[in-house]
């Protein structure tokens, strides 16, 4: 399903954004057909200000010296504001919108509560400690940043690969395992590639989501997220939803593998095959659990967790080398590990014996239920929302699991309404693959985007496929020859990066 129509901002874009933006960067040291650019838009006006927020208690009656929410309903915010005032404060209460999304309508959110209008965060800080002194708990906001302002600044950064051009490749990599992380700028440095820009999720120190590198599945699918299919080295790009099924069989008897290449009984982002708690669903940036679980590890990930449970040890045809009673044994080489927690081991311990060969079968469909061939040419990074299909606005917000279940929207809220650093990937329509970050969290100079405006600007900027990256403090650009091209949201600068896409000549 597809927005029938662009929001305000498009029309803001095609005002704001320059005809022919100068190069940044240092072009020299970019291959033939690769450009970079950065584009200004919007500015600091006086209606961009800092103010207090104060968080809410869950239910309406609960205690407000330890809210935690950012908004709530409409009664829970005015009790609030009540409270507030009785102090002597002169609070605000505002109606927060969800923006209309593919596969979800526009409609309100919640209601904060607010107070004050400050020229600095220094002086907003200092009118939050004197709120958290009269019994109430709450943070600090800068106005720009609330993700409705289609003139707030922003700084946006386009690496544009032509392929008529362009002779090299576009992939993803990561350093010398899975189970690690290593800077962009250093991952760049160590492949000889030109350019790049980070890639996936990462939780305890690998990717999050479904990771075909090369046609070899190295990451367990979110089931149903939205996820990126490049081919022809970066010349073919599809943007869709994946799920992803892996089983394994010993004999007559088989059972779904429920991960690979992450820790058992901890499915960030949900959406797994069975069994989750809380739920099946995707849930970005939550935890589910699962107690029994079959997971299997390949030498991409490097030394597998240790713990109880079992495991039996693979060679590269699929041949029983040993079973264990606990888990933690190496990956021999282009062989493989399955490990089992909970119910699972029991069942693993039965039908795995040394000497026996197991078969692991691997299938990926798209959202049509149509199975993915899994070539050498193949690559799928599954992050996700999709932001641009078919040369349309369409984001999933409510399948990619960006709208919370539940009363409490705080994570919806921060993180898919309000402004924040993004990065993207898309094509456009003459067929130049573009890498494009925002700058965000840097009141004045670039406030960053909510999601419903990342997808328009993709559509401004020409994509006719384009999917959002990590981002927030992952959110980094870089060049070989000029070195981070954005300004990272960190203090410390760039992070560590769980996988990247690189532009290889």
């Amino acid at each position: 399903m597809h927005s029938k129509a662009l929001p305000p901002l498009l029309a803001a874009l095609t005002i704001l954004l320059p005809a022919a933006p100068a190069a940044a960067g240092a072009p020299s040291a970019l291959p033939p057909g690769v450009t970079l650019t950065t584009h200004s838009l919007g500015s600091q006006d006086a209606d961009d200000f800092w103010t207090v927020h104060v968080y809410l208690p869950a239910t309406a009656g609960g205690p407000v010296n330890t809210a935690g929410t950012a908004l709530g309903s409409r009664e829970i915010a005015g009790r609030v504001a009540a409270l507030l005032r009785e102090k002597g404060f002169e609070p605000r209460v505002e109606q927060v919108g969800l923006p209309e999304f593919a596969d979800r309508p526009a409609g309100v959110l919640g209601w904060t509560v607010r107070l004050g209008r400050y020229a600095t965060g220094e002086a907003a800080a200092a009118a939050l400690a004197g709120v958290r002194a009269a019994g109430f708990t709450g943070g600090t906001r800068y106005t720009a940043q609330d993700g409705a302002d289609p003139h707030a600044p922003q700084q946006v950064h386009v690496l544009r690969v032509d392929f008529r051009e362009f002779r090299g490749s576009v992939a993803t990599d990561f350093g010398p395992a899975l189970n690690g992380m290593e800077t962009l700028t250093d991952l760049i440095a160590a492949s000889g590639a030109a350019a790049g820009i980070n890639a996936q999720w990462f939780y305890n120190r690998a990717p999050g989501g479904l990771y075909v590198k090369d046609g070899r599945l190295i990451g367990s699918a979110t089931q149903g997220r939205g996820g990126i299919k490049i081919t022809g080295g970066g010349r073919h790009v599809d943007v869709d939803a994946y799920t992803a099924h892996v089983t394994l069989r010993a004999g007559r008897s088989s059972a779904e593998i429920d991960g690979v290449n992450r820790l058992p009984g901890e499915i960030w982002n949900c959406g797994g095959v069975g069994g989750d708690q809380p739920t099946e669903k995707p849930q970005h940036d939550l935890k589910c659990t699962d107690s029994s679980e079959l997971v299997r590890f390949t030498p991409e990930y490097g030394l597998p967790p240790a713990g109880e449970g079992a495991e039996a040890v693979l060679d590269a045809q699929g041949m029983v080398l040993a079973v264990n009673a606990t888990r933690g044994a190496s990956i021999p080489p282009g062989g493989s590990t399955i490990q089992a927690i909970g119910d699972s081991a029991p069942w693993l311990l039965e039908h795995a014996r040394p000497g026996q060969r197991l078969t692991v079968s691997e299938r990926v469909q798209d959202s049509r239920g149509r199975r993915v061939p899994l070539t050498p040419d193949t690559t799928i990074l599954q992050v996700g929302p999709t932001l641009v299909r078919d040369g349309q606005v369409s984001v999933n917000a409510s399948a990619d699991g960006l709208i919370r279940e539940g009363s409490d929207q705080t994570f919806t809220y921060n993180w898919t309404v309000r402004a924040n650093p993004r990065s993207m990937i898309g094509m456009d329509e003459r067929g130049r693959l573009m890498l494009v970050v925002v700058d965000g969290r840097q009141a004045g100079y670039s406030e960053g985007l909510g999601i419903a405006r990342t997808a328009e600007l993709m559509k401004r900027l020409g994509a006719v496929e384009a999917m959002n990256l990590d981002g927030g403090g992952s959110s980094v650009l870089a060049t070989a020859g000029a070195g981070i091209v954005n300004r990272p949201s960190d203090a410390a600068g760039q992070r560590a990066l769980g996988n990247v896409i690189l532009v290889r000549p």
